[in-house]
């Protein structure tokens, strides 16, 4: 040995057992169950609304129907008759029935055209909506009627 190297007389490292993975520390399994308990509320809130909103889409499928049967005619009385008919039964489902029940008129459609306010909507409901069973509602935009109700429809909010 060379008194002149101390460094020769250490022993050679060895390198430390590796940690085992398994089982994890306290820690993770606290940090796991709180993501089990948050996935299963979101799942529990996301089914929640999908079967809430259930009565819209039973709405927007007889509003393509509606359009689909009225496409070949040009009866825009009827086509608004069954129109109003399908926005009223779903406000009736979304509002307070005393509150919307007794809505005809202009009165009707300025109850819709604040729906479409609420949900930050341009659009408008056109005047024929007002009209709508009376024998000759006059011109109707069905362009107009047709993204305003599925606007409607997609966005408005309950008031329960």
């Amino acid at each position: 040995m060379n008194p002149q190297d101390p460094l020769a007389a250490l022993h050679p490292l060895r390198a430390p057992e590796p940690l085992p993975w398994w089982p994890p520390a306290p820690g993770w399994w606290l940090l796991a169950g709180l993501l089990l308990a948050a996935l299963a509320w979101a799942a529990w809130l996301g089914w929640r609304r999908y079967r809430n909103n259930q009565y819209r889409r039973t709405a927007r499928r007889s509003l393509q129907g509606i359009l689909a049967r009225h496409a070949d005619h040009r009866d825009p009385a009827r086509t608004l008759g069954e129109l109003n008919t399908l926005l009223k039964a779903v406000a009736l489902q979304s509002c307070p029935r005393a509150e919307v029940a007794s809505l005809s008129g202009e009165r009707w459609r300025s109850f819709l055209n604040e729906g479409l306010a609420r949900a930050r909507s341009p659009l408008r409901f056109p005047e024929a909506v007002a009209r709508a069973h009376t024998p000759d509602p006059g011109p109707v935009d069905r362009v107009a009627l047709q993204r305003c109700a599925e606007t409607w429809l997609r966005r408005h909010r309950r008031q329960q």
